[in-house]
């Protein structure tokens, strides 16, 4: 034991004459932020970046029975203290072994002999930036410095607090898997991972965010993605410039082809399932630490109106339960409108016992057929508002009884008439059908748009609007891929997954548009 405490102080000797080589250039080395190898300097450098923070903790401490100084830098509720009091104080401040002796003498450094014998942390990496020591030290790592050496060890002891993993509560199904995304990327990617099971399954990491730092990963397989997708999604998300990206839908408006559209260009999911699905159809997913919302790209109109559970049940209600879907967004979007314009321009093509008997419901109105529409439907929307607003204990029954009493008084009043009730309410329970919460608010404001197109135009303007929608959506992409695909560009093959289901003994190829690498399906 002496002659290794002997063999330290000549060892501390060799670094001493080396600081005085550093002194030279600290002046430059300062400028680049980097580690000069003198503790005290270099800790007063990181103390006056965050030393100022009751939560950042610096411990001094001599190494064994040395007088050579090191001070280790941790975030209080971010760093797992047992890790580092057991696994690293404890080891560097008493524990010594023959063995240590016998690696120093073969001329083993300090730093070899601490990174190698003494520190039992799964997670070592070496840095020499100060900037970069702090950014991984806010993040739960804890950061080693030792007198006398520019490298800096930092030691993987994060402890971040999550939830546990469960349904996810946006996307409930029938039958499926009851697994949700969480807020920890780790636990994402990891759960990704158990989904797939596939070496091919590749992930890229990004660092977002100019002041607030957040890790983001890509996703996708790396033997069935279009390169050239890959690239699109990589190419804008090295062009976010913005300080702080709380959540995966700052990512969604920041990299989308349009953001002038009303139509979502990239699909939000909490379902792992949903996910990887996408990846091997040759889709690429974003995940962002900090939300259980994972974004997918590209994407086309038909994927907001299909559901996990459509390939989880056999293909013939598989795809009733679909064509139902496409009723209902119809249902939602057109169905008020329609009412407006045969009631106020063509009610000559409703039958004639139907037109006399909402003749009598609307007698004694005082409002116009729009008015009347408009005063339900924004009553409807701001009930549904409430109903997400509230608690989760009250929140649905508000919904349910607050819209019975108002219809129920409105009618009664004279307000509107009872088939306006009937068709509001049909409009929004057909919404309600929509798997994607997004979709649903896209054709929440489209119904607007086409009420006053038809209180103006009458069916005309209602046919006129739908052509121009028609239109948009043949106009748009997303990362590429025309956004109303299989229909525009027209490929009969890709339409055994669009309105009708086939069997999946018959879906041998993944779809045409993506222009896979590997266009043919492994079952």
């Amino acid at each position: 034991m002496p002659y290794l405490i002997s063999q330290l102080y000549i060892c501390i000797g060799n670094w001493k004459n080396q600081d005085g080589k550093k002194h030279e250039s600290k002046s430059y080395q300062e400028a680049k932020n980097n580690s000069t190898g003198d503790l005290t300097f270099d800790l007063m450098f990181i103390k006056g970046k965050i030393g100022h923070n009751s939560d950042v903790k610096i411990r001094e401490f001599n190494i064994w029975d040395t007088d050579i100084k090191a001070a280790i830098i941790f975030v209080e509720g971010l760093s797992d203290k047992e890790l580092i009091e057991k696994f690293i104080m404890r080891s560097l401040m008493f524990e010594i072994y023959d063995e240590m002796k016998l690696n120093f003498l073969k001329g083993d450094s300090l730093n070899e002999i601490i990174k190698n014998r003494v520190l039992s942390i799964s997670e070592v990496e070496k840095t020499q930036n100060l900037n970069n020591l702090i950014s991984k030290v806010i993040k739960g790592s804890t950061a080693l410095l030792i007198q006398g050496s520019s490298d800096i060890f930092i030691l993987g002891t994060a402890k971040g607090k999550t939830r546990n993993i469960e349904e996810p509560i946006s996307e409930a199904l029938v039958r499926g898997p009851r697994v949700g995304f969480t807020e920890m990327l780790s636990d994402n990617t990891a759960i990704l991972r158990q989904q797939g099971e596939n070496e091919s399954l590749s992930f890229k990491k990004f660092n977002v965010g100019n002041r607030g730092k957040k890790d983001l990963v890509v996703a996708y397989i790396n033997d069935i993605a279009n390169p050239s997708i890959v690239q699109a999604v990589i190419e804008r998300i090295n062009k976010i410039d913005l300080d702080f990206l709380p959540e995966s839908g700052y990512v969604e408006q920041l990299i989308e082809d349009n953001f002038l559209s009303v139509f979502p260009q990239i699909q939000s999911t909490e379902r792992p399932d949903r996910v990887i699905s996408a990846l091997f159809e040759g889709r690429v997913a974003i995940l962002l630490d900090g939300t259980p919302f994972v974004l997918i790209v590209p994407v086309t109109f038909n994927m907001l109106l299909q559901s996990p559970e459509d390939y989880y049940e056999r293909w013939i209600p598989g795809t009733l339960s679909r064509l139902l879907r496409f009723l209902a967004a119809f249902i939602a979007l057109f169905v008020p409108s329609l009412y407006i314009s045969f009631i106020s321009f063509q009610p000559g093509l409703i039958p004639t016992k139907l037109a006399i008997s909402i003749a009598g419901t609307r007698d004694g109105v005082p409002f116009p057929v729009l008015l009347e529409a408009l005063i339900m439907e924004v009553s409807i929307e701001i009930l549904r508002e409430a109903g997400v607003r509230l608690p989760k204990a009250i929140g649905p029954a508000m919904g349910i009884v607050g819209g019975l009493i108002i219809g129920e008084a409105a009618v009664n009043a004279g307000i509107v008439s009872p088939i306006m009730v009937i068709v509001v309410a049909l409009t929004a329970i057909s919404s309600f059908t929509i798997p994607q919460y997004s979709a649903g608010i896209t054709l929440r404001i489209l119904r607007f748009v086409v009420m006053f197109c038809a209180a103006i135009f009458g069916l005309y303007g209602v046919i006129l609007f739908f052509l121009l929608l028609c239109s948009h959506l043949v106009i748009l992409k997303s990362f590429g891929v025309p956004y109303a695909s299989p229909v525009v560009p027209y490929r009969l093959k890709d339409w055994k997954d669009f309105l009708v289901r086939v069997p999946l003994s018959m879906m041998k190829y993944r779809p045409k548009f993506m222009r896979t690498k590997d266009p043919i399906r492994k079952n």
